[in-house]
């Protein structure tokens, strides 16, 4: 399936931005848009119309991210090849210049493949709900996942990495890791990176995420900022004021150093988030549909005062 953007798409919706706007802005909006462009999307009953929506949202995902860098940057358009991989295909819509065809490098295309399908998925998290949310409504699969989008956007959900290349920058370097280890015992700093809401040990995909930035910097170079995440790791995970409270690194703590390495700049590291969690947005989606789920309505308990008298303003102290 072709993954270009129509042109008219680019008239109506993207020349409405400044080119210093953020990435993930346009793509929340962008995801939203589609669903003007295919209305049969709105069948979400059918399951052949939301199997192609679910083909035609996968496609466009890296297409989407890659036209918002751009235009962010004032760089024209590039449009999809599809004689390479999702990967490489995306690698080439991002750094394409002059050259008759982009050439994606193996190993690079690789990783940002690994890094894709650690993030495709998991659980119920803050994003994830949101689709469930707004699809238990029969919304369209675009306005659902631009939603989840919008969920990811915030900081608390989708930031982690970039927060991480923040703190690494912070400390400078590794000399003064000590400092930095008892500024966060002290309750002066905060530890990004590590600990998670559901592994309560060494988040098994950060394990893969750190063999794999390996191989990156291999092509890349070093990384500066990796000698202060090795000994930062070491002296965490020798600690036992954070192993007694289980703070271990997590996927953030080395993913940022990747996309840093392969020249993605940092406000685009939660659209490169997004690319990938399209794919399980979509697969919660249609799960819920399939089992006919009920619209998502939760309940509240009100905690507040008992009933009180009117007391008219006059006489209010």
């Amino acid at each position: 399936m072709h993954t270009y953007l129509h042109d008219n798409f680019r008239k109506r919706f993207l020349d409405g931005f400044h080119y210093d706007a953020h990435p993930m802005g346009m793509l929340v909006s962008g995801v939203a848009a589609l669903s003007t462009f295919y209305p049969e999307a709105k069948q979400v009953t059918d399951p052949e119309v939301r199997r192609r929506q679910m083909v035609r949202m996968i496609a466009k995902a890296p297409t989407l991210a890659a036209a918002c860098h751009r235009y962010s940057v004032g760089m024209p358009f590039v449009y999809p090849d599809n004689d390479l991989s999702f990967t490489e295909n995306f690698l080439s819509m991002m750094w394409k210049v002059a050259e008759p065809r982009y050439e994606p490098d193996p190993v690079l295309a690789r990783a940002l493949d690994v890094l894709f399908i650690l993030h495709a998925d998991h659980e119920q998290n803050c994003g994830t709900l949101a689709m469930r949310t707004v699809g238990s409504a029969h919304a369209d699969p675009y306005t659902a996942a631009s939603a989840a989008a919008a969920a990811l956007s915030g900081p608390l959900h989708g930031g982690a990495n970039e927060q991480v290349l923040r703190m690494l920058s912070t400390i400078g370097h590794r000399e003064n890791v000590p400092a930095f280890i008892a500024d966060v015992k002290a309750g002066r700093g905060k530890l990004m990176g590590f600990g998670h809401r559901v592994y309560k040990n060494y988040d098994p995909r950060a394990k893969i995420v750190k063999q794999t930035a390996d191989a990156v910097f291999e092509v890349t170079g070093r990384n500066p900022l990796l000698d202060i995440a090795l000994e930062l790791e070491e002296a965490a995970l020798s600690d036992e004021y954070f192993v007694s409270r289980k703070l271990y690194p997590n996927v953030d703590f080395y993913s940022g150093l990747i996309y840093q390495a392969m020249g993605f700049p940092t406000e685009m590291f939660t659209v490169l988030f997004a690319i990938p969690r399209v794919v399980g947005w979509l697969t919660h989606w249609q799960e819920l549909l399939e089992q006919d789920a009920k619209i998502y309505r939760p309940r509240q308990l009100y905690v507040g005062p008992e009933a009180r008298d009117y007391v008219p303003l006059e006489r209010r102290q």
